[in-house]
């Protein structure tokens, strides 16, 4: 005989859900990334992103705190990408540009 439904008699459910993100990148050396920069503005603020970065998360944040360091600004990592309050474009290029990393030429 064929029985439409699930069975629902058991009281534990076993639910997997992924560790990692299906698209999780492949860490790339900083000297090899290309960077790039946009600007938006959201609810009437200015937000610079930068991205996008094929590193660990925890590598994103220390780039992220050395950003809201030294730009006085708030920020936020974004999956690949990070947002930093306010247009800091040229200030971004130079402190990252010093610690190594590389930009998309125009």
């Amino acid at each position: 005989m064929f029985e439409l439904g699930a069975k629902l008699e058991q009281e534990n459910y076993e639910i997997k859900k992924p560790l990692h993100k299906a698209n999780s990148s492949v860490n790339i050396p900083k000297n090899q990334h290309q960077l790039v920069l946009t600007f938006e503005k959201r609810n009437g603020k200015q937000v610079t992103l930068v991205g996008k970065f094929q590193i660990d998360e925890k590598e994103k944040k220390e780039v992220l705190s050395l950003l809201k360091k030294r730009l006085a600004c708030g920020g936020t990592v974004a999956d690949e990408w990070i947002e930093i309050q306010g247009d800091k474009k040229e200030k971004i290029i130079e402190i990252l540009e010093k610690d190594g990393w590389k930009f998309r030429k125009k």
